[in-house]
């Protein structure tokens, strides 16, 4: 029987100054002046609609991703957590991430948004070499990220993430080894560190640019940034992603051990848990309450213009899908085993409601390849494992 996990919730700031050519999110760039009060008001009428599905639950984790949330002003995200409180149950001293571009700091933000709730921010700073960020399209240099992590310490600051990326267009190891130690001069709690793909329906994917590290040049590279990385006190909990002791992204966890997420904002996902539903028309009762339960996967229209427009209505939803019991272990296991640690085996039935049993034939196939460790209550990948993930999540299709 499916059991409620843990439940965040995600805010979708849909807007850059300019897209960069790498990038596959939702996101639009900036035209003139945004819409700031009109798209917030959008935004609660969005978590107004969703909140049925969620009634009495506890919101462990809030994050303001993007676009380039840092677009939007203190004030705007102050009255966005201030209202969305009053509807949700806010878990004390929960964690509320910023999504932050150097680019678009300013003075006297950073304590504008730690006054409003913010308490842990990432910063999208790539490189610390100019050359690269120019590259990559980014709108500032490495003067400037410096100069906006060391803002936000001086705002009060001390829980950040850095984003870094690596195998970048002529990049060598020296190079992204030296990234690494810049960004760990300015000790951060947190580092994300992950590798330039050119994904469908970018830029870069139309016109790949010339000299990106050819696989086993990336993997040189990988690994010797992990040991850096691991040298000054970070533990690698995540495929690309590395803490101090208790400085762990607590809603990227959240996502890692499916757990559920309310998406609010332009094409924003969700997934929720519904223990004592299913879905409309399964079974022979009709969709009523029955204890078999399901979990609903939706996405909300991907425009902002139209977004907003359908806010209110059931107009906001794009896609919404109830994730059957056939597949709910690739989902899981595709968060699940982007974990060092692995996971334990009473998680992935109360997560999914399953039993272990219906994944044994597929645990000992990765076993024998030497790609997962199990020890018949605990799952972890080996070091092989880690470095061929997608091929061990494949598994689970």
């Amino acid at each position: 029987m499916l059991t409620l996990p843990p439940l965040a919730l995600y805010v979708h700031l849909p807007w850059c100054v300019r897209k960069c050519p790498y990038c596959d999110f939702n996101s639009y760039q900036q035209r003139g002046e945004l819409p700031f009060d009109g798209y917030v008001d959008a935004l609660l009428a969005d978590l107004d609609q969703d909140l049925p599905l969620v009634w009495g639950r506890t919101i462990t984790s809030v994050f303001f991703g993007g676009g380039t949330p840092s677009l939007f002003p203190p004030e705007a995200i102050d009255r966005f957590l201030q209202a969305a409180s009053a509807r949700l149950r806010f878990a004390p001293g929960l964690e509320i991430t910023l999504e932050t571009n150097p680019g678009t700091a300013e003075h006297g933000r950073f304590e504008n948004y730690l006054a409003a709730g913010v308490n842990r921010l990432s910063f999208g700073v790539q490189s610390f070499d100019d050359a690269c960020l120019r590259k990559l399209g980014r709108i500032h240099d490495s003067a400037q990220a410096e100069a906006a992590i060391k803002l936000a310490q001086d705002a009060g600051y001390s829980n950040f993430n850095i984003d870094l990326m690596y195998a970048l267009p002529q990049q060598t190891l020296a190079m992204a080894a030296h990234d690494i130690e810049r960004a760990l001069a300015l000790q951060p709690t947190h580092l994300s560190h992950y590798q330039l793909t050119l994904e469908p329906n970018t830029a870069f994917a139309a016109k790949p640019p010339a000299g990106i590290p050819d696989e086993d040049s990336a993997w040189d590279i990988q690994e010797h940034c992990q040991r850096l990385i691991a040298d000054a006190g970070f533990n690698h909990y995540e495929v690309s992603a590395y803490a101090k002791a208790g400085a762990q992204c607590a809603h990227n966890r959240n996502y890692w051990l499916f757990g559920d997420y309310l998406g609010i904002g332009a094409g924003a996902h969700g997934k929720i848990t519904l223990p004592t539903f299913a879905p409309p028309g399964d079974g022979d009762d009709g969709g009523q309450r029955h204890p078999g339960g399901g979990i609903l996967r939706r996405s909300k229209r991907r425009h902002p213009t139209a977004y907003m427009a359908a806010a209110a209505s059931e107009q906001r939803i794009d896609t919404e899908e109830w994730i059957d019991a056939a597949r709910r272990p690739f989902d899981f296991m595709l968060n699940a085993l982007r974990l060092p640690e692995g996971f334990a085996l009473s998680l992935f039935e109360a997560r999914t409601g399953q039993p272990r049993a219906v994944i044994d034939e597929r645990l000992t196939t990765a076993r024998a390849r030497g790609w997962l460790i199990d020890d018949g209550e605990h799952v972890r990948p080996t070091d092989l494992g880690q470095r061929f993930t997608n091929d061990v999540i494949g598994l689970f299709l």
